[in-house]
């Protein structure tokens, strides 16, 4: 990691910002595993888990940790850190960094934990921060080095107007923003049309890992969430 305390040169700080489905974490996963070294803060933990199991597939297990409020996985040596934001060890002096969702720094309870990564988390040669273009005003007055690159959206974004839940196409995610809702609405849907993943933050590691593969899989036509899916996990 490096803070800037740690009288290392600067690295190149880039923002990459645009709205969701841009492509900004496959970006930032892309340029880490273009240095020998490099760690990347994700806000969730499914998304950690996702984009561990990526690497490995690329790199194999023994170059990768996985490091979230639940799951630590860690090898004898490894080149890359996947982590959920609040977890990562910045102790760790690694060439590539990145931190993706900043615009996280405005939240409540975890903000405070963005803004000193966005102060002082750096990598050695290159560090990079990901999040919505609202954060291109503020990161220019915090990081006066930084270099802004913004990113249009991959596809097409539409209203469709109000859908019954029994009426929804198959492949769809429904958001729910309790837990009482989640499960209500998986019930009814699981009643009238066969089948649905629960998707929440409370579910254990492995039991939320095989939800989301049921859905990924085809097993299942629908997926019902809390709103954390929107953080960039790929359904």
């Amino acid at each position: 990691m490096s803070d800037r305390s740690a009288g290392l040169a600067p690295s190149r700080v880039t923002a990459v910002l645009g709205p969701t489905n841009t492509g900004k974490t496959h970006l930032a996963v892309e340029r880490m595993l273009g240095h020998a070294s490099g760690m990347i803060g994700l806000p969730l933990r499914l998304l950690a888990r996702e984009i561990y199991e990526r690497i490995v597939r690329q790199r194999g297990a023994s170059a990768v940790a996985l490091i979230t409020g639940e799951e630590k996985i860690v090898p004898p040596r490894p080149h890359y850190f996947v982590c959920t934001v609040e977890a990562m060890p910045l102790e760790r002096s690694v060439e590539f960094l990145a931190i993706d969702e900043i615009q996280l720094v405005a939240d409540p309870e975890r903000g405070h934990v963005f803004t000193q990564r966005l102060l002082h988390a750096r990598g050695r040669f290159e560090t990079m921060f990901l999040g919505a273009g609202t954060m291109e005003p503020l990161i220019r007055r915090l990081v006066p080095d930084v270099e802004i690159v913004t990113r249009d959206r991959l596809s097409t974004l539409s209203y469709a107007g109000s859908k019954k839940l029994t009426r929804l196409p198959r492949r769809s995610a429904i958001v729910a923003f309790s837990t009482d809702r989640v499960y209500a609405i998986a019930e009814l849907i699981r009643r009238q049309r066969g089948g649905a993943a629960v998707v929440m933050g409370s579910l254990s590691p492995r039991t939320r890992n095989a939800q989301v593969a049921l859905y990924q899989s085809g097993e299942v036509d629908f997926l019902v969430a809390t709103d954390a899916i929107g953080m960039g996990l790929n359904m």
